[in-house]
C-alpha cells in the first residue's frame, strides 16, 4: 500500500489464489478489510448489495445504491467512502480480484482488461470509474448463491479450489456482463484493442494521434472516424484518460512532484499538465493531491 497526504493506493496481496470475499452488515465486515477514506486500488472492485441503502462516491461522482445493485469500480478509480456506517439491516458483499485471477496469463495494465471478453465489460472507460448494474429479481438468488459458493471455495480450501473459485467468479462475471447490452462487441474490436495497446505502450511519450495511426497503419483521419464512431471519444481523449489514471496513481500512492508526474505521463510541460489535469477535475494536481 503507498500513500500520500493520507490518500492511500491499495494493491491486492499476492496469494495462489488471488481473490478476496466477503460481506459487510451493520453487525461487522467478516472476511473483508476495510478502507476508510479516499483511496485508489489496481484490481477490480465489485460490490452486490442484498439489503439496505449503500452511498459511496467514485472519481467525484456520487452513487446511491439499492438492493439488487451490483456496483463494478474500475482499477485506478478513486473511492471516497460516503457514509462509514452500515445502514440497519443492511449488507452488502464485495469481490476484489486483479485480471489474473479470471485469466492467469493476463498482464496488469488496463489493456489486458479491455480486450478480454469476461473484463471488457467492466473497464470501459466512457462510463467513468464505476458502474451500476441492476440485476433482475428472477437471477438475484443466483448471483447470491455464486458469492457464497465462492466464499465457502476461499474459505474451505478444499482439493481444486482454486480452480472452482476461478469457474465462480467467471460465472458471475458471465451474469454481470450480460447485462450490458453495448460493450463486450465493442471493448473486444481488434482495432480498438490495437488503439488500447498502443496507449498503454506509449502513453508516456509525447506520442499523438499520428503516432497512433502510423503504428496501426491507418491515415489519422480514418483512425479518428472509426473510433469515435466505436466509442464515442476520439484517440486523443483516450489518451488523456489513461494519463490522467496514471497520473492520479502517482499523486496517491507517491511523493514525486507535480513536475515529474506530468513528465512520467508524457507532458514535457508542467503548465500544460496542470491545465490538462485542472480541465480533467476541476482542480490542481496539488490540490487533488491534499484532498
Amino acid at each position: 500500500m503507498g500513500r500520500s497526504s493520507g490518500v492511500p493506493l491499495i494493491g491486492l496481496a499476492q496469494a495462489p489464489v488471488p481473490i478476496t470475499v466477503g460481506r459487510r452488515s451493520d453487525h461487522g465486515s467478516p472476511g473483508m478489510p476495510r478502507f476508510r477514506g479516499a483511496h485508489a486500488h489496481d484490481f477490480l472492485l465489485l460490490s452486490y448489495v442484498t439489503a439496505g441503502r449503500w452511498a459511496t462516491r467514485v472519481d467525484g461522482r456520487h452513487w446511491d445504491l439499492v438492493a439488487g445493485d451490483a456496483f463494478v469500480v474500475a482499477p485506478g478509480a478513486v473511492v471516497a467512502a460516503e457514509e462509514d456506517v452500515a445502514p440497519p439491516g443492511g449488507e452488502i458483499w464485495t469481490v476484489v480480484f486483479p485480471a489474473e485471477a479470471v485469466d492467469p496469463d493476463a498482464a496488469a495494465p488496463l489493456v489486458s482488461w479491455r480486450g478480454h471478453p469476461l473484463l471488457a465489460p467492466f473497464v470501459g472507460n466512457h462510463r467513468g470509474g464505476a458502474q451500476r448494474l441492476t440485476v433482475p429479481a428472477t437471477d438475484r438468488p443466483g448471483v447470491l448463491a455464486g458469492l457464497a459458493a465462492l466464499e465457502a471455495e476461499l474459505a474451505e480450501r478444499r482439493d481444486g479450489h482454486a480452480d472452482a473459485a476461478r469457474a465462480h467468479l467467471t460465472l458471475l462475471l458471465v451474469t454481470l456482463g450480460r447485462l450490458h447490452d453495448d460493450v463486450p462487441a465493442a471493448a473486444v474490436d481488434p482495432l480498438l484493442a490495437g488503439v488500447f495497446a498502443t496507449i498503454e505502450e506509449r502513453f508516456a511519450e509525447p506520442v499523438s494521434l499520428r503516432d497512433v495511426a502510423d503504428a496501426l497503419g491507418l491515415t489519422p483521419g480514418h483512425l479518428t472516424t472509426v473510433v469515435g464512431r466505436r466509442t464515442g471519444r476520439t484517440v486523443q481523449q483516450w489518451l488523456t484518460e489513461r494519463r490522467m489514471r496514471e497520473a492520479r496513481r502517482l499523486l496517491a500512492g507517491t511523493d514525486l512532484t507535480v513536475t515529474e508526474i506530468g513528465r512520467r505521463v508524457g507532458y514535457r510541460d508542467a503548465g500544460y499538465f496542470v491545465r490538462r489535469f485542472r480541465t480533467a477535475h476541476g482542480t490542481s494536481p496539488a490540490a487533488w493531491r491534499r484532498r
